[in-house]
């Protein structure tokens, strides 16, 4: 079945990013994927992102400050945000920051699909 949903990867890792969109397309999701989380606001709206998938630990930022920068927009305050760090401790600064859910670098791909799919069921319902 061809997803039509569209994920924003937040990296500033480009080989993270990439290796992450490669994965994602092949489970037939649409993957944009930038490494200048001060895009991120835009390109949710540019794109019409369904969700996002975004690194805690970005070069310069931190993204539990974009994140809480999703939450004030309020243009794309609904869209929900995934974010991933290898930190031990990072999962409830991510959710304070607004995230919908955590994940723990590194991840197997079937349980970042199973997270996403069950982020974007919960918006629907």
């Amino acid at each position: 079945m061809e997803k039509t949903t569209k994920i924003l990867v937040v990296d500033d890792d480009s080989g993270i990013g990439e290796m992450l969109k490669t994965l994602l397309e092949f489970y037939g999701y649409k993957v944009k994927v930038t490494e200048k989380p001060l895009l991120a606001e835009e390109l949710i709206q540019q794109e019409n992102i369904d969700i996002v998938l975004l690194d805690m630990l970005i070069s310069g930022v931190d993204g539990t400050d974009v994140c809480a920068g999703i939450r004030a927009n309020p243009e794309i305050a609904e869209t929900p945000v995934l974010m991933m760090s290898a930190l031990h401790d990072a999962g409830p600064k991510c959710k304070k920051a607004g995230a919908n859910d955590f994940i723990a670098k590194p991840f197997e791909v079937e349980d970042l699909t199973n997270k996403i799919e069950d982020i974007l069921n919960r918006e629907k319902q």
